[in-house]
């Protein structure tokens, strides 16, 4: 009998062995994903900011200003009067039981969302 749980208990080393090898390894292996996609994450943030400071340069007013009158033949742009603008008074807002319809629907998706 003892012999038995010697050899039972020497399995079971060699199981949970075996075991927390597969474990260190498959742990080492989600570092080094994290890792890899924190970089990554960092890279498009970089790309990001640069591309946001590109299209802040590329919209400056007077820049636009400049293209616009270089290319003012060609685009065929007028200039802005009053009279283009329309006023409060012409917008067409829904009815009351088309926003009323609106609210439910989203308070529904949102009970929904809820745990």
């Amino acid at each position: 009998m003892r012999t038995i749980m010697f050899i039972a208990t020497v399995i079971a080393v060699i199981a949970v062995s075996v075991w927390a090898y597969q474990e260190n390894y498959r742990t080492q292996r989600m570092i080094s994903e994290t890792e890899t996609l924190e970089r990554q994450i960092g890279n498009a943030q970089a790309r990001l900011a640069v591309l946001r400071a590109e299209w802040a340069y590329l919209n400056r007013p007077d820049r636009l200003r400049d293209l616009a009158e270089i290319n003012y033949d060609d685009l065929q742009l007028l200039p802005l009067r009053p009279d283009q603008f329309g006023i409060v008074e012409q917008v067409g807002y829904p009815e009351d039981d088309v926003m009323e319809g609106i609210e439910n629907a989203t308070e529904v998706l949102a009970d929904e969302v809820r745990p």
